[in-house]
């Protein structure tokens, strides 16, 4: 979802259907106010989320909205699916077509999914160069041993991509479950390197990105407004 930007006067003659010299003349006037000031300049720059009045009628007035989900199994990370419901389905009182995920889940995979209307703050957190961690508890069908630790940590390299994944941390719980930090996030990425020691993933649950952590209080399917300090810690990264 790209970030909605463009010039104050465009935006006014397409909200009103008026010409852009009426529009100027809105502005002579001081009938034009954005985000709380007196807008003068035709060609201010405005944004998704600027707070749009004009003659007393306000124009626009969207809210930055952040939110994380407790993403249950059989839940797809999508807008629309004909057979399975969405994650953005389970967010009560919102407009699914102004909202995207920040960092997907496969259908059968569970736990922290970001939810948001702020292209740019998503953005931010899913750049390349950002290399946000991203920690993962990890279920697999067969034991696993000290082995596994050394491969993740020296990147595994995929023919078929012609790619090599960079170091990951991989810490044994137990005989047949791991906690995984991952800072990239390839196709299916922790099931195919699981997949070398011929180990299927049997559940996948994504515990944090970055400084956000999953609230515990939250059942699968609840989710909840991010605080700001959440929100502010992407940008801040």
């Amino acid at each position: 979802m790209a970030s909605k930007r463009g010039r104050l006067d465009q935006f006014i003659a397409r909200a009103l259907q008026v010409s852009k010299k009426a529009v100027r003349q809105l502005l002579i006037d001081n009938k034009v106010w954005v985000d709380g000031k007196v807008a003068k300049s035709p060609d201010l720059h405005i944004d998704e989320f600027s707070h749009i009045v004009c003659n007393d009628a306000v124009l626009q007035q969207y809210e930055k909205q952040y939110y994380m989900l407790n993403k249950p199994d059989g839940v797809v990370s999508a807008t629309i699916d004909d057979k399975h419901p969405t994650a953005l389905s389970l967010l009560m009182g919102i407009d699914p077509a102004m909202f995207h995920i920040a960092g997907r889940l496969d259908l059968h995979s569970t736990g922290l999914l970001l939810m948001t209307n702020d292209a740019r703050w998503s953005a931010a957190l899913m750049a390349p160069d950002h290399k946000v961690d991203k920690q993962y508890l990890v279920t697999l069908a067969n034991p696993i041993d000290e082995s596994y630790i050394d491969a993740f940590a020296n990147g595994m390299y995929f023919e078929f991509e012609d790619i090599t994944t960079l170091p990951a941390q991989l810490t044994i719980l137990s005989t047949h479950q791991a906690r995984v930090v991952l800072r990239e996030g390839k196709y299916h990425q922790i099931k195919r390197m699981f997949g070398r020691f011929r180990n299927p993933v049997v559940a996948l649950h994504r515990e944090s990105v970055g400084q956000i952590i999953l609230d515990n209080t939250l059942l699968p399917g609840e989710y909840r407004v991010l605080t700001q300090a959440e929100v502010d810690c992407i940008i801040q990264h």
